[in-house]
This record gives C-alpha cells, structure tokens and sequence, in this order.
C-alpha cells in the first residue's frame, strides 16, 4: 500500500506543479513499475485509484490521461437564490429532476429545525441537479403539511422548491443555522450522484424563513461533489 501512495504522490505532485497539463498522456504501468520497482498490478492500482479521486481519465488501448479538474462550477453557498436560477444564471446546461416526495418518520432534530409538533407530518423532497448530463448535486428539502397542504400531491412536481414558495406567496426568503461538513456517499448516494467512494461530498444544511412572517418553509440537507465545484462562502 505504502509503494502505490508513493507513485500516487509522485503523480499528483507532477500534475498539481503543471509538469503535466490537462489531457497529457502519463506514463505507462511499466513504466512507473520500472521507476519505482515494484510489480505492474501496483502501479495498475495506482491509476485506477487516481481515477476514481478524478485526477485521470482513461482511454481503453490508449492509457491514462491528466483530467481537466480546473473546469469546477463556481457556487456561492447563499440562501437567497435558488441553486437552479445559480445554475443558469452561470450558463449551465442545467436540469432539476425530482426523484422523490414521501412522509418521513419523526426525527427530533428535523422536527425541532422546523418548529413542527410531533404529530404533523413532515415531507421530504428530493431534486437531483444536473449539469452538462452529469448528476452533481442531491438536494433534500423537509416541510411540513401544516404550512403546505398540498405537499402530498404537489411534492412529486416540485423540481425548483423557490419557485413553489413564491407560487404560495412567500417571496422573502432567509437563510438561518447554516451548518458545513463533509462526508464521503453512502451506496445509494453513489448510484444517484454516479460517484465512486472516494469523492468526498460537501453536506450544506440549513434552514429557509420567510422574511416576513417569520415562519420556516423548510430545512435542507444537499450533497455536492467535491469533484464539481469550487466554493465562494
């Protein structure tokens, strides 16, 4: 393991210095296996592992290539624009796809996020967002049928959750209890967003008041790919 960090570290350090630009052909498994005596199958494992953090990209009969990792979408983390207007407004080729709408089970700290009392129910809505054909984004937003009857049937509809906001009245949104982490996808996280294991996901949570009553619309929790995105705070 230590003998594939080492080639890992020295192609990284190669790509990262410019000695090699996007699209540059690295060199072949033999050829690192030479360099650092070791077997083929390490520096074989070596590739694939860069592969899947996204640093290269390979051509079947060809070898393996630098990936472009400087075409990141820039994404200012506000709560006062809806990420699918961002998209736009930045040029994408951008789809919203709503993939779910379904009641969930009591969570203390969900139901605490949005003042509801335990015995309403809270909905969760998932929108997959996707740019240039690639899913980079899952965004999941909870609200209550209290503040939204409709949600049931409308929920399954919903591919911008601003825009439904504003088709209820509300068009003052605040953003509150902003928390960041990071984490890397669980299974289904993987299949949704087409990632391998290794690419760290940024988790934004937060909350979303109308400015003007005060009343909470909704708390959210989106997963971005660290492979898509550099970030403005």
């Amino acid at each position: 393991m230590s003998e594939e960090m080492d080639i890992m570290d020295y192609l990284t350090a190669a790509i990262q210095s410019g000695k090699y630009e996007p699209d540059d052909k690295l060199p072949s498994e033999n050829e690192l296996a030479d360099r650092f005596k070791v077997p083929r199958i390490t520096a074989r494992k070596a590739y694939e592992r860069l592969q899947e953090l996204g640093y290269i990209y390979s051509k079947q009969g060809k070898g393996s290539f630098v990936q472009d990792r400087n075409l990141r979408i820039p994404l200012v983390l506000s709560g006062n624009i809806s990420f699918s207007q961002k998209m736009r407004d930045l040029g994408y080729n951008y789809q919203s796809k709503n993939i779910f709408c379904e009641p969930i089970s009591f969570n203390n700290k969900i139901y605490q996020s949005l003042r509801a009392p335990e015995d309403s129910m809270v909905y969760r809505v998932g929108r997959l967002r996707i740019v240039n054909g690639q899913s980079i984004a899952l965004h999941i937003s909870y609200v209550t049928a209290c503040m939204f009857p409709e949600i049931s049937t409308e929920g399954r509809e919903i591919t911008s959750m601003f825009q439904y906001y504003r088709s209820k009245g509300y068009h003052n949104f605040r953003s509150i209890q902003t928390i960041l982490s990071v984490t890397y996808p669980s299974k289904s996280e993987r299949d949704l967003l087409a990632c391998s294991s290794l690419i760290p996901l940024l988790v934004l949570e937060s909350g979303c008041m109308d400015g003007e009553s005060g009343k909470m619309l909704e708390c959210s929790k989106i997963l971005y790919r660290g492979d898509c995105f550099s970030y403005e705070i």
